[in-house]
């Protein structure tokens, strides 16, 4: 792979970026004239599992790619945003699209596209449908990147299963204030007759689905009414409409995965007894692997007895499973948070508050959405929490270290800033051989 290769890419994601002056616009049309000048490469794909939610999207998708190549089967998946690098979002059997595929596939959609307005996102999200068309994939897993109904990924007519995991207050400013009203857009991705396996949802959020589903004839296979899903002391178990199953605990770390293996292993069984083979699931939620949400770095750039974690929730419903997801009493709780100004600091802090000895706030490096840090501050003081800005997240460790007893150190609040510290992690002066996920 040559580095002009690489180059080549950035630089067209660039130029992409500027072909509509807004990042975000959810709206079909535009998308669909630009698949419809590429020959519709969306009537061309794999059975598609089409994946809405505010919070789970991520992992659900990692289970069900798990799960169907411990299957034997060829998965295809798409995701967003991404941690490190932008080929992340399209995966290729398990393998993030190479550099030369990845720009002749943005060459093409900005041909096609003749220079006409449309979000970075669209035009990606197209040249992803036609990474998959070319593809011999058996499944592909579709991630919604924003509501749902208006998302750019809203174009195929009909996918195997629709899922909607967790629905929470998130992105305000193009989905509205009321929780009834974003899961009426995440409800969106419904399609008549195709069912959906639907995650735990506050009353108004189930409400709302339910009333979309019984509109237009969706099937709806909803936890803790179709399906159940608990923890055991030796693993967890999970009752569907073929019976009563355990399996292991998930790999991925946290009391909120629970919930969203159920909803991985209940669409797998929805989409019938071939699929839902129990030895597949098992191995699935042992082998696992989704970075960046609640991951310990092992070991950790810091002094002996210390701890580094990683997690990129940035909403109130990622704070409350956060709070959860470990017991934090067992030693002081420092917290490292930078976050995008689109979210809302006090929310999303505010369930992990009782846990926290000290906040460092920082801006997230690679996004010019970051929130000013000062904010963050005063969000936590509000909250009652001592707090410091840093400019980086090193420079937050230098002085977090110097604490006594050694502590933990979660660095949160954005999926960017999490992924900053990933591809960093070199430049820390370890081998990036050694950061490696322990989910314990």
């Amino acid at each position: 792979m040559t580095g002009d290769w690489a180059e080549s890419s950035v630089n067209i994601l660039a130029r992409l970026n500027h072909l509509h002056p807004k990042l975000i616009d959810l709206s079909l049309g535009r998308m669909e004239r630009l698949l419809a000048a590429l020959g519709n490469p969306e009537d061309r794909l794999p059975p598609v599992i089409h994946v809405a939610g505010t919070n789970g999207k991520g992992s659900t998708i990692a289970y069900l790619e798990a799960m169907l190549r411990a299957n034997g089967l060829r998965v295809d998946s798409y995701i967003s945003p991404h941690l490190m690098r932008f080929n992340e979002r399209i995966r290729l059997d398990g393998t993030p699209v190479d550099d030369d595929n990845l720009v002749k596939l943005l060459r093409d959609c900005e041909t096609a596209n003749g220079g006409e307005p449309i979000t970075l996102f669209e035009i990606t999200t197209a040249a992803a449908f036609l990474a998959f068309a070319r593809s011999s994939a058996e499944y592909l897993l579709l991630e919604v990147g924003l509501g749902g109904r208006l998302d750019a990924t809203n174009v195929i007519p009909r996918p195997a299963l629709s899922v909607i995991t967790p629905v929470s207050i998130d992105h305000t400013q193009y989905l509205g204030n009321a929780l009834a009203g974003i899961a009426v857009e995440k409800a969106g991705i419904l399609k008549p007759g195709v069912p959906a396996v639907i995650g735990k949802q506050a009353a108004e959020a189930e409400e709302a689905i339910s009333a979309r589903a019984a509109e237009i004839g969706t099937p709806l296979l909803r936890q803790d009414r179709e399906w159940w899903v608990r923890a055991r002391a030796d693993g967890i178990s999970y009752e569907g409409l073929t019976g009563v199953y355990k399996f292991p605990l998930p790999a991925l770390s946290g009391a909120h995965q629970i919930g969203n293996s159920g909803i991985a292993i209940a669409s797998l069984e929805a989409l019938g007894s071939a699929l839902f083979d129990p030895a597949a699931v098992a191995q699935g939620l042992a082998n696992v692997y989704w970075p960046g949400r609640l991951q310990r770095i092992v070991p950790p750039p810091l002094p002996e007895g210390w701890e580094l974690w990683l997690d990129g929730g940035h909403n109130e419903a990622a704070g409350q499973a956060l709070a959860v997801a470990r017991e934090w009493r067992d030693r002081p709780l420092y917290l490292i948070v930078g976050m995008l100004n689109t979210k809302q600091p006090v929310e999303f802090l505010r369930p992990l508050a009782p846990f926290v000895a000290d906040l460092t706030a920082v801006p997230v490096q690679t996004s010019e959405a970051s929130l000013d840090p000062g904010e963050i501050c005063e969000a936590s003081e509000g909250l009652g929490l001592t707090s410091h800005t840093a400019l980086e997240v090193p420079e937050a460790l230098a002085r977090l270290t110097g604490e006594e007893p050694p502590g933990r150190v979660l660095v949160c609040g954005s999926l960017y800033l999490v992924g900053d510290v990933l591809t960093n992690l070199e430049s820390w002066n370890c081998s990036p051989e050694v950061y490696k996920a322990d989910h314990g």
